[in-house]
């Protein structure tokens, strides 16, 4: 390489003859001429060295033809390939493509109202639970495809009622609902079964009540959900780091804060403005609120029994004893647990994220105790042979005979 540039610039620059220059650096003429007559540096190429897939080629590329997501390792029994796999895999991969049907991408665009991407974000971030349990919940992330604006929260579990609470809890804090909730195959909302996909009955009669569709992105397609896919990694780059929090409350508290004044105001590159900028004409083309609130979290009934605690995920809350053996209904959203009996409040209690506790009212301990005190306490005797004494006069009064007249 050296020589190479050194005699172009002793024949570029200096004028030198190609014989001069042979003799000055003490290489043949025919070297020099080879490097003036060419315009690139030299570089050594080994020649091709054929492979033994080679003459296995026509066969791999026939049955591509007619198959082309055949496995390797079956194409490889199939055309009597008994070497090692990394060679003839390698070239199964190099010429599938070519069989395979194409699969364009088109640049996606929204209209204001259309849509709104939603996903579960797992945060790395270590949050107090309670009872000395520390984990890291969920937080449903949403973002709306026209405006980018962005709403997120904490929710207990991923199943179905806490979930839907959580879609609930943010649309209510955006005032309308979007045409189309955007969805991977999370499974408290559908999965895609037999080439179509399936909503979960909870999900569809949620969506039902908004009014609004669902759409479930096909497996292994991640760039469907690109937006908030990457508004994922933002709060993990922007949000996270340099923040302790004291329970999921405050987490809510502080990503609620800090996507008001940081994230739905900032300059988003892509729209070359603020994505609350192009809020209320997103908002303008959704739909409004339904008029009835939708039921969401959780929701079931029972008889209460003898210990007078009811289940709810994997904790026990505490009920009134008084309503041992009756019927009581469950209703527990992101923030509370409440019993009902005959539609009377029962129970109260805060929702414990903590998992496998016990949590007991101090006045349904008491009622308790006092119950267990009543019931144990002696109680007066009875003669069971004894027999009441009829006093006569009574009849007399009963019969109108008690004025002294005889009939």
């Amino acid at each position: 390489m050296e020589d190479w540039a050194e005699i172009r610039r002793l024949h570029g620059a200096e004028g030198v003859s190609a014989r001069g220059i042979a003799k000055q650096l003490g290489i043949s003429r025919n070297t020099v001429a080879a490097a003036l007559a060419s315009t690139r540096p030299p570089k050594y190429e080994r020649a091709a060295v054929g492979s033994a897939v080679d003459g296995f080629e026509p066969a791999i590329r026939e049955l591509l033809t007619r198959t082309p997501w055949m496995p390797a390792t079956v194409i490889a029994e199939r055309v009597g390939w008994q070497r090692g796999m990394s060679v003839f895999t390698a070239r199964v991969r190099e010429l599938r493509p070519y069989y395979l049907p194409p699969d364009p991408s088109s640049r996606t665009t929204y209209e204001p109202g259309e849509r709104m991407q939603c996903d579960l974000w797992f945060p790395p971030a270590p949050i107090p639970l309670g009872a000395g349990q520390v984990d890291s919940p969920p937080v449903l992330v949403m973002t709306a495809g026209y405006s980018r604006v962005m709403g997120a929260v904490m929710i207990p579990t991923r199943t179905a009622p806490d979930l839907i609470a959580g879609h609930w809890h943010l649309l209510q804090q955006f005032g309308a609902v979007p045409r189309e909730l955007v969805w991977d195959q999370e499974g408290a909302v559908g999965q895609w079964r037999r080439g179509k996909p399936v909503l979960t009955d909870a999900f569809e009669a949620f969506r039902g009540v908004l009014g609004t569709s669902v759409r479930l992105c096909r497996p292994r397609r991640p760039q469907a959900k690109g937006l908030v896919e990457r508004n994922n990694d933002y709060y993990e780059r922007s949000f996270l780091p340099g923040r302790t929090f004291t329970s999921p409350s405050d987490f809510n508290t502080q990503i609620g804060e800090w996507i008001a004044t940081r994230a739905n105001v900032r300059h988003h590159r892509k729209l070359g403005c603020q994505p609350i900028l192009r809020w209320a004409a997103d908002k303008a083309a959704m739909l409004p609120l339904p008029p009835v609130n939708p039921a969401v979290g959780w929701r079931h009934s029972l008889r209460l029994p003898k210990d007078h605690y009811v289940r709810l995920d994997t904790n026990d809350y505490s009920v009134d004893p008084r309503m041992v053996g009756r019927r009581v209904e469950v209703a527990a959203d992101l923030q509370s647990v409440r019993v009902f009996a005959a539609g009377q409040l029962v129970a109260d209690h805060d929702r414990c994220w903590a998992a496998h506790q016990t949590i007991t009212d101090p006045a349904h301990a008491q009622a308790a105790v006092a119950l267990r005190q009543q019931a144990t306490s002696p109680q007066p005797s009875v003669d069971p042979l004894a027999v009441e004494v009829r006093d006569l006069s009574a009849y007399d009064r009963a019969f109108g005979l008690d004025d002294g007249q005889v009939a």
